[in-house]
């Protein structure tokens, strides 16, 4: 199966299950991108409205439980305006996961893409961790940020700029970059000056963007790539870039060593943190009614 084929299908986290009527009855980018806006509240950009009581709704995980929670407090279509305080929590993956299951379920092919932006509000000169989306528009994968509105940047929010330097970049770029000595690791993470940032943290991104590329789109703070080392994460990041330009070689390269490598091929279960500091718990990833068990555990 092509990329494009195998991309136009839904992965086990993207799929609505019977939810499905809902994201086909969605018409374009733009009105999957205000869908999206509609159901989701980010945890920390909008953490006033947030209640303690819903806060472990951002380990949901499926897009198929992300609706079952949204449709249980308003049935009907997902355009219909939702209250801010009354949607589910999640964040940037979320946002992203949630129009590329819009778009799949359509048979467009879509994937979402790990890395760091500078263009949300935060300590200058810092870029912090993001999560966006692409499409094939039938010549290009064209990026967008379905959080973002049209007109709300001094680039295309629905068509992004590309690259190193690119007001969203991959993880892989910025590995590349800082291990060539173009970028600081130090400007990149969740928050300066903590273990969350530098380059151990853009290690685990370039992993967690290989996931996401091929159908497993972890949480941001689930616990992957604990055996891959420096010189694994050059190699990946730099097959991630020749994929990204074209290279059919890179690209099958890439794959075959996802399916492959048991320091990158998930498993059946996973350890998710928690960025809200709570114990680690195990997921089992093959079943889809964990919500309820993660709220039981994290207590």
């Amino acid at each position: 199966m092509t990329t494009c084929g195998r991309l136009a299908r839904h992965s086990a986290f993207s799929d609505p299950g019977r939810h499905g009527r809902l994201l086909r009855e969605l018409s374009g980018i733009e009105e999957i991108c205000t869908a999206v806006s509609n159901l989701v509240l980010h945890y920390r950009a909008e953490a006033h409205l947030l209640r303690d009581d819903r806060r472990d709704e951002i380990n949901s995980r499926w897009v198929s439980t992300i609706l079952d929670l949204d449709q249980a407090r308003h049935p009907g279509r997902l355009l219909n305006p939702r209250p801010p305080d009354d949607r589910v929590a999640g964040c940037c993956r979320d946002h992203s996961l949630l129009a590329v299951a819009a778009l799949r379920e359509q048979e467009t092919a879509a994937r979402t893409r790990v890395g760091f932006t500078s263009y949300f509000p935060g300590p200058p000169d810092f870029r912090g961790d993001h999560v966006v989306a692409e499409w094939w528009n039938g010549t290009r994968w064209q990026r967008f940020d379905p959080e973002l509105e049209p007109g709300s940047r001094s680039f295309d929010v629905r068509d992004l700029p590309t690259g190193e330097g690119a007001p969203f970049e991959t993880a892989a770029e910025v590995c590349t970059g800082y291990r060539a000595g173009r970028l600081d690791p130090a400007r990149y993470g969740v928050a300066p000056n903590s273990e969350l940032s530098g380059p151990g943290f853009i290690r685990t991104y370039v992993i967690m963007e290989v996931l996401h590329r091929y159908g497993h789109e972890a949480l941001l703070w689930d616990e992957v790539g604990t055996g891959i080392t420096d010189p694994d994460a050059d190699e990946i990041a730099s097959l991630l870039l020749a994929a990204d330009a074209g290279d059919l070689a890179a690209e099958d390269q890439l794959e075959q060593r996802f399916r492959a490598d048991p320091a990158l091929r998930p498993g059946r279960t996973v350890t998710q943190l928690s960025p809200y500091g709570d114990p680690p718990i195990t997921i089992d990833l093959t079943r889809t009614d964990q919500l309820p068990a993660r709220r039981k555990a994290a207590r």
